[in-house]
Parts: structure tokens; sequence; C-alpha cells
């Protein structure tokens, strides 16, 4: 066998999957970073894993915070559901511990998506609807402050 410059890699082991529609659904750059951290990180048989709002940041280069708010957004998509956990220590005290993240189905968080699209564009109709008619009135629109 040759040398290679290249060592081969088991691609069970060395990579993990990324869904082709997080880039179809209107996600921001961190909210792909984030959600590809989680990927990365989960058991791939249970679709969980916990690693706290730190690691997560340091990885990515974020701070705690700026994290948390693409966790939110996130849960909020159904992309990811989050369940809080605790510690004991060994003085017996309970203590909050990092959040467990399940990966949910991608046909779960592009249903959703949809859902929210079809949900905008009846609100738009219906505001067209509404404009046509106060036109067909004669009357003034009344300006909502943006």
């Amino acid at each position: 066998m040759r040398n290679s410059r290249y060592p081969k890699r088991d691609p069970t082991k060395d990579y993990f999957p990324l869904p082709n529609e997080i880039f179809c659904l209107n996600l921001s750059y961190g909210e792909i970073a984030v959600y590809s951290y989680l990927l990365y990180r989960e058991n791939r048989k249970t679709f969980k894993c916990y690693p706290s709002y730190k690691t997560i940041g340091k990885a990515l280069k974020m701070s705690r915070n700026t994290v948390c708010k693409y966790v939110r957004q996130l849960e909020e998509k159904e992309f990811i559901a989050t369940e809080p956990t605790a510690v004991h220590t060994s003085q017996g005290k309970k203590l909050n511990g990092n959040l467990l993240y399940t990966i949910l189905p991608i046909e779960q968080a592009k249903e959703h998506f949809y859902k929210r699209q079809l949900a905008n564009l009846d609100r738009v109709i219906a505001e067209d609807k509404q404009r046509k008619r106060i036109e067909k009135l004669g009357l003034k629109p009344n300006k909502q402050a943006v």
C-alpha cells in the first residue's frame, strides 16, 4: 500500500449528516451553526445531546447569550426540543444542569415552516382585500405607525 497524504476516513465516525433542507428554510447563519454543532454532538441512536451554552459558544466563537438566542429560535422553528436537567452535588444539593437537546425530524421543521408561510400569505391576502375595499369606498386608509 502506498503512503497517502490523506488518511482514510470512516464516514460513520468522522462525519455527521446535515440535511439539505436547512438551506431552504430561512435559517440565519447563527442558527445553522448552532444546529450543525448540535448534530455533530448528538448521539446517533437517541438523537440527544447536552452541551452547555458555554461549550457551544466556545466551539462557534459566540457569546453565551447569542447561543441562547439561536437555541430559542431553533426551538420556535421546531428543529430541536430542549429539556432542563438537574445535577446533584456530593452534599445532596440540587443544581441546574445543561439543557438536554433532542434533534427533531427535519420533516417536522419543514411542515412548521410551510404552515408559517401559508399563515403569512393569508394575512397578506386579507390586508390586500381590506385595502381594495377601502379604496372602492373612497375612504382614506388608516396610517399605522411602523
